[in-house]
């Protein structure tokens, strides 16, 4: 059999390098998912381009320069768009309550802002741009998006962010609350995953 590929998660996060490792076993690719704290960390990005798909490029060519040769670099960038905040935090989701980047402490802003909103108007959605380098260099975006609404108060222990607080449509429990499974199938993640799965699918049965 074919050993893995190496692919280079643009992101020390470890639930985000688990979740696509799941993402990718399920998928039955042949890939290998790293983080870039594997090769130093990743390296200092300014998120300033005002999108989700600009900022996902500039990681992933940040990255691009540190990994080994005829390896994958994918980077991800995502967030929460709250209609009551006009689309905020958006890209700047992981910032929300200041540059620490502490899910937490966005998390309990996130509470709080929204507390007077009413029902009918805490509608949201995730969104996820996968912006994957192929190995010889060529470029690829995948998004995916995921409706729902804020519940008033977050509740369960799964997932990470936001998931606590945000119901998907056709649901009436938070992603924290919801098996890891359910959520995988659902998310903004997963939808840009299942996106470039079957590019990197036909991608990968060429090279064998």
């Amino acid at each position: 059999m074919t050993a893995p590929q190496s692919l280079f998660l643009a992101s020390g996060n470890p639930h985000k390098v688990r979740e696509l490792q799941e993402l990718s076993d399920q998928a039955g690719l042949r890939l290998r998912f790293h983080s870039a704290k594997e090769i130093g960390g990743m390296p200092d990005v300014v998120e300033d381009t005002g999108t989700f798909e600009g900022n996902a490029r500039k990681k992933a060519h940040a990255l691009r320069a540190l990994v080994p040769p005829h390896a994958w670099v994918l980077a991800d960038d995502s967030g929460i768009c709250v209609d009551a905040l006009e689309g905020g935090p958006g890209v700047e989701s992981a910032y929300f309550a200041g540059p620490e980047n502490d899910d937490d402490a966005n998390l309990t802003k996130l509470i709080e802002v929204m507390r007077s909103v009413p029902t009918a108007q805490r509608g949201a959605h995730y969104v996820c741009v996968l912006y994957l380098i192929a190995k010889h260099g060529g470029e690829h975006v995948f998004e995916g998006k995921c409706h729902g609404q804020l519940a008033v108060k977050p509740t369960g222990k799964g997932g990470f962010g936001y998931d606590p607080l945000f119901v998907p449509d056709g649901f009436t429990d938070t992603f924290g609350v919801l098996p890891a499974t359910t959520k995988q199938e659902l998310s903004h993640r997963g939808a840009a995953w299942q996106k470039l799965a079957r590019w990197m699918a036909n991608k990968l049965d060429e090279e064998t």
